[in-house]
């Protein structure tokens, strides 16, 4: 006896009919023999009883019911009626082939009438899935045919028996159609592949073409025969929409539960991604009308929710380098032929939020959790396995894009301190074993080798990226250099306000504070010295509740603790910026003040604020260099620091031979030459090169100098700062003539002239602003004693050297006037040999 009569009775059986018939003779027993059309083949894959699987078959437009607007349930069957359905076969294998690849079930008319307009019909399996049926004539009452994909979907067998009923799409709310749907694919025969690539736009155009007006669901499984190649679709999410709303579907949520279930529209098209199915070699074309579908920028991201200031125009250039054509339509990237950014490297001066940015960047990416790794957790002491860990880095990488190709998600790694592993190869790193060289040949060949890879972003960190390997900075690797320099008075704004604002949240900060101001006061502080600043000043406001007499006692009154803005004060006299004012320096070089003796004074103090402000806002001035000589003992570095402090530079930075005390050629030109570069870090800076003789060692009897190091100075003082950053130079020396022999002269834009004390007139005017005498008798008697010993009224002597001198005759406090006179006149009759 036939199989399926024990199965299903003696109902009748589905024959061999024409499309669109109902009430058709029922066909011949099927023989026991024949494979059921549309159902797991031993051989792999689904069989095609015309022996050419996909064969061409007739159009569903043309064949079956043109399908009207959904919505309208038409038919006597009541909603509410329930039926319970075995699973059958249509033995029509032309017929069968059509109903499998278009996801339709046939069900009996008796069981579930057809509609009055002919649109297909929505039945509910087991209260938890939807399918779409169409009434077949010839089909057997109780009976329901559904195709190997839509048995896993309902994880039914072919023995089960399945409640069905009646569904109305708009029982769950007036979101019934489908604004987007991701859908896996992949082939559904391992006999029946293509290598060539399939355009995701036109694959779109064909499944709403072929499957419109149908439900589909989160986890659902179909085919479709497309191009004689039968491929296998399992829907991944679906975002649903109310077609009568005004509003885009992309406000709504993405969903992938399986009750999450909608309506395949045509107008609007619903917005359809294709995912590559990992265990298939299909291959996808991008799409040049969508985003990718690995979309990686968050679509509600904000760049002040990432808990950075100051560092706008850095985070916009990183975003348009290295993202942007990630978020743009696949199909137009290929159009240009043109491959994403793999490499981004942030250098900077320390403190400044690089390893920040990074930790940042992954918040702002949909992408998986970055790889952080420290340069030197790389090297290991085992032969190859330096060489080992990198090659682990891409490893996840590597697999993903082999699997999913362009639909690969993006891999992130973070390099911090790169110039630890990735010196310039042949410069020694690595000990002499040449690990170091290996390290960074393994990060080349991962990075932009013969087997590239597009879905890895390295984003590496260093403050020294003149030490990195050249060929790690070239385009395909590390391409994008971002800069990420001191921050300007606008982000020491932006960071102070990040870094206080769970005192202002809380209540636990004065009004007197004003950020603005702090701002102002914290040039050239990094963000990390400002997070220090806000560190201090909360401990000098911990300090004022400590009880009186106790190290760690905590006064009563804890709670009204408030930091206030005496505690900011108190901290940027405890907090310096490394790339600020080296203040202590130009005050020890400012000890005595700068006394007025002479009009030359004013007049060298006035050229000096000139070359500040030509500097500072003259268009077409970014390097300027003075140089201020004169005799031993002048006060030209007093003059010097006074002009750079009175300059309100945030950079002022003072260069003196005795820093560089014991120091080879090599080392004083490392010296100098770090100086310049902390001097480009900063929007204005000045230095002051102090004793140009002595930094080069000259010496008269040879001559001998250190040639290296004055050529050395030679460029730095005639190379420009780099980004239109302003620099001033002041050099002083003493041996003018000498600076002229060595060709140093020319070098420089601009000469001061600093005198002696020349005469009676200018030395009197010194002695009386520095308050020497007590009267003015006593100042005459001292000169014109002087007058006498010297019998000239010329003095010829230094500012040093008489402020010296006073306060030597001080000791002498009966006889000051006379051990005055007497000692400068040793000093002018010294000058004169």
């Amino acid at each position: 006896m036939n199989i399926r009569q024990n199965l299903f009775g003696q109902g009748p059986k589905a024959g061999r009919e024409q499309q669109g018939g109902y009430g058709r003779p029922p066909a011949p027993p099927p023989r026991d023999d024949t494979p059921m059309a549309g159902y797991e083949d031993p051989r792999g894959g689904y069989r095609d009883p015309r022996g050419s699987y996909g064969a061409p078959m007739p159009s569903q437009r043309q064949a079956m019911p043109q399908r009207p607007a959904v919505g309208r349930m038409g038919g006597p069957a009541s909603p509410a009626r329930r039926v319970q359905l075995r699973i059958a076969k249509v033995e029509d294998k032309t017929l069968a082939n059509q109903y499998i690849f278009g996801n339709l079930c046939a069900v009996s008319p008796q069981d579930f009438p057809p509609s009055r307009d002919g649109t297909d019909l929505y039945i509910l399996l087991n209260n938890q899935y939807v399918v779409t049926a169409r009434p077949l004539a010839s089909f057997p009452p109780g009976c329901i045919s559904l195709s190997d994909p839509q048995r896993t979907w309902l994880s039914i067998s072919m023995m089960d028996v399945l409640d069905a009923s009646l569904y109305d799409p708009f029982s769950q709310g007036p979101k019934a159609y489908l604004g987007a749907l991701d859908v896996d694919v992949g082939f559904a025969s391992a006999k029946k592949v293509t290598e060539v690539p399939f355009d995701q736009d036109v694959l779109a155009e064909a499944f709403i073409k072929q499957f419109e007006n149908q439900i589909f669901a989160p986890g659902q499984n179909l085919l479709m025969d497309y191009k004689n190649i039968p491929l296998m679709f399992r829907v991944k999410t679906v975002q649903l929409t109310d077609l009568s709303m005004e509003k885009s579907h992309e406000g709504n949520p993405t969903l992938s539960v399986p009750h999450a279930r909608g309506i395949l529209t045509g107008r609007p098209a619903t917005a359809m991604t294709f995912y590559k199915d990992a265990k298939s070699p299909i291959k996808l074309k991008g799409s040049s009308k969508r985003p990718a579908a690995n979309s990686i920028i968050a679509p509600d991201f904000k760049f002040e929710d990432m808990g950075i200031g100051g560092l706008d125009t850095e985070f916009s250039s990183i975003f348009r380098r290295a993202f942007a054509s990630r978020i743009f339509p696949p199909g137009l990237i290929e159009k240009l032929g043109i491959q994403h950014v793999k490499g981004i490297l942030l250098f900077g001066p320390p403190g400044t939020g690089k390893t920040l940015i990074a930790r940042q960047i992954g918040k702002m990416l949909n992408s998986r959790e970055p790889k952080v790794i420290n340069g030197p957790e790389v090297l290991n002491k085992y032969v190859g396995q330096s060489e080992e860990n990198i090659r682990k880095l891409f490893a996840d990488a590597e697999k993903e894009y082999k699997e999913k190709g362009d639909e690969s998600g993006l891999h992130i790694i973070i390099f911090d301190e790169l110039d630890a592993v990735c010196k310039q190869r042949g410069s020694g790193a690595g000990g002499g074993t040449g690990v170091g060289d290996s390290v960074v040949n393994q990060l080349l060949s991962k990075l932009d080798g013969v087997d590239q890879l597009n879905n890895i972003l390295l984003i590496g960190m260093t403050n020294r990226m003149d030490m990195i390997d050249d060929a790690l900075l070239r385009p395909g690797r590390l391409e994008v250099h971002m800069e990420i320099s001191l921050p300007d008075e606008s982000g020491r704004a932006q960071i102070l306000k990040i870094h206080t604002s769970k005192m202002r949240e809380n209540n636990v900060m004065d009004r007197d504070v004003n950020t603005l101001e702090l701002a102002h006061l914290t040039k050239n502080f990094s963000g990390a010295e400002i997070g220090g600043l806000v560190k201090s000043a909360s401990s000098f406001a911990f300090n004022r509740h400590v009880k009186v007499g106790t190290v760690a006692g905590v006064s009563d009154d804890i709670e009204n603790m408030k930091v206030n803005r005496e505690d900011f004060m108190h901290a940027l006299e405890e907090v310096k910026a490394a790339f600020g004012v080296s203040e202590e320096e130009l005050d020890d070089a400012m000890d005595k003040g700068i006394v007025h003796f002479s009009p030359h004074i004013e007049n060298i103090l006035s050229d000096g604020a000139i070359s500040v402000d030509y500097v500072k806002n003259s268009a077409d001035a970014s390097l300027l260099s003075v140089l201020m000589w004169g005799p031993q003992g002048s006060g030209k570095t007093a003059l010097a620091a006074k002009i750079a402090l009175d300059s309100g530079f945030p950079f002022v930075k003072l260069v003196r031979a005795k820093a560089m005390m014991g120091f080879s050629e090599q080392a004083k030109i490392q010296h100098l030459n770090k100086v310049f570069e902390d001097a480009y870090k900063s929007p204005q800076n000045c230095v002051i090169v102090d004793d140009i003789e002595r930094i080069i060692e000259w010496s008269p009897i040879g001559p001998r100098f250190l040639n290296s190091v004055l050529q050395a100075l030679m460029v730095l003082f005639g190379t420009k700062p780099p980004n239109n950053r302003r620099l001033l130079i002041i050099a002083t020396t003493s041996q003018r003539s000498t600076m002229r022999q060595l060709d140093l002269q020319p070098v420089f834009d601009r000469e001061l002239a600093v005198p002696y004390i020349q005469s009676h007139k200018e030395l009197a005017a010194l002695l009386r602003e520095i308050g020497a005498f007590e009267n003015d008798a006593d100042l005459a008697a001292s000169l014109n004693e002087l007058g006498e010993m010297t019998q000239t009224d010329q003095v010829g002597v230094g500012i040093k050297k008489v402020l010296t001198a006073v306060g030597q005759a001080k000791r002498d406090v009966e006889n000051f006037p006379s051990r005055f006179a007497e000692m400068m006149a040793q000093l002018i009759a010294a000058s004169r040999d």
